[in-house]
């Protein structure tokens, strides 16, 4: 099967072509990967094998693990979580509670480890200074204290209640 190359002149399509029908095993869908030095695209066929699972399972322990043991910020959402939690142990949430902490515990660690990738990306794109390079980390960055903004506000919505009558019956109620 011949490579597709987009013409010169044209700009690239995002959508890709469709293959024919005969070159490929029926048994397994298509998708097109495009490969960073070359400037096509290629079908490959998605391997759905129990093996494969388990891959993308450890390459996404791993993005984890990276995250975790080599970025800053992320650390200080940990620890600013597991201070939530226990915290949260103490006061007795309800399961609501404990469900928007957690998912905004997750929503914050999740912006942190894309704000990486993205910072990460960038860096390999260009080793020297770039605005569009920039703005792109910067956004990233926002993102990520808009969700940290975000989750203060949930934090206080679910613990200053709890504070409040503990404050209330620990001085007598007034």
């Amino acid at each position: 099967m011949q490579d597709y190359q987009p013409a010169p002149d044209t700009k690239q399509s995002t959508v890709a072509p469709r293959a024919p029908e005969t070159a490929l095993p029926s048994s397994r869908p298509v998708v097109f990967e495009t490969t960073a030095n070359r400037n096509y695209l290629r079908p490959r066929t998605i391997d759905r094998s129990l093996r494969s699972l388990i891959r993308s399972f450890r390459y996404a322990f791993a993005g984890v693990g990276y995250l975790l043991c080599t970025q800053r910020n992320a650390q200080i959402h940990c620890l600013i979580g597991a201070c939530a939690m226990t915290l949260g142990f103490f006061l007795g949430l309800a399961r609501w509670e404990w469900v928007l902490l957690v998912l905004t515990m997750t929503v914050v660690l999740a912006a942190e480890g894309i704000n990486t990738a993205i910072e990460a990306a960038v860096d390999v794109a260009t080793a020297e200074y770039h605005p569009i390079a920039a703005i792109a980390k910067d956004v990233g960055a926002g993102a990520v204290l808009i969700c940290a903004i975000g989750a203060v506000a949930v934090g206080c919505l679910i613990f200053l209640p709890h504070l409040w009558e503990l404050y209330l019956q620990v001085t007598g109620g007034s």
